[in-house]
């Protein structure tokens, strides 16, 4: 999975996301849902698979890599 971010009107859905990007149900992470990044420019992330990620780049930004946070180090 990549991170892809796009515009949408404020108050957008995933549903809406997934439609105006031509993506199917398979190609996105509904767990992770469509997180507001900056809700007064109606900029939103999305988690989506890698190749939905090129397919969309031109009318998304992205697509970014989603590496695992882990701790570092023993804990204290």
């Amino acid at each position: 999975m990549v991170l892809i971010t796009v515009r949408l009107p404020p108050e957008a859905t995933l549903e809406q996301a997934v439609h105006r990007l031509g993506l199917s149900e398979d190609e996105v992470d509904t767990g992770y849902g469509l997180v507001p990044l900056d809700p007064d420019q109606g900029l939103y992330a999305l988690r989506v698979t890698e190749s939905a990620g090129h397919r969309v780049a031109p009318d998304a930004g992205g697509p970014f890599s989603d590496p695992p946070i882990e701790p570092f180090g023993p804990p204290h």
